[in-house]
């Protein structure tokens, strides 16, 4: 079931980004810190909201979206992943639905998400691919030489 992230779903998301083994070590501190601002800030003032899919109380995967500054209507999805044991079973896709959802309820009517272009995220690429986003653009070298940068779109109204 998605639910708003509680403190206590902290500590599982970092484990779950730890266990993920695409994730490099400065982006498991960048959702550390994501996270931090989303506890002590609260989610419209840092704009970083946090829904978790838990199952028997336990914290499978989660999302981090968020409006994008300077546009209207516009948001980011900015992290999804799901526990390594728990994959193949569509989590991921009922947290993407739930973030769209959610998005769509606060008035949002374009969720953007960015990824690498390296080789490891082509699972990624595949899962947005397969949810119905748009491939809107890839910009070569983004990230560092070799590592392109992937946007996708999906219209919510």
């Amino acid at each position: 079931m998605i639910t708003a992230a509680l403190p206590e779903d902290g500590a599982p998301i970092h484990k779950i980004d730890e266990s993920t083994s695409i994730f490099s070590r400065v982006e498991v501190e960048t959702v550390d810190e994501m996270w931090s601002d989303y506890l002590t800030q609260g989610p419209e003032k840092s704009g970083y909201y946090f829904v978790v899919w838990k199952e028997a109380g336990n914290v499978l995967g989660y999302a981090c979206y968020g409006p994008r500054a300077l546009t209207d209507q516009t948001y980011d999805l900015y992290w999804i992943a799901v526990d390594p044991n728990a994959r193949g079973g569509g989590i991921g896709k009922k947290l993407l639905a739930g973030t769209e959802e959610a998005v769509h309820n606060q008035g949002g009517r374009l969720l953007v998400v960015e990824t690498s272009g390296l080789p490891e995220y082509e699972s990624t690429r595949a899962f947005y691919r397969a949810t119905h986003y748009l491939e809107e653009a890839i910009l070569k070298d983004f990230y560092k030489d070799g590592d392109d940068l992937f946007i996708y779109t999906k219209k919510l109204k």
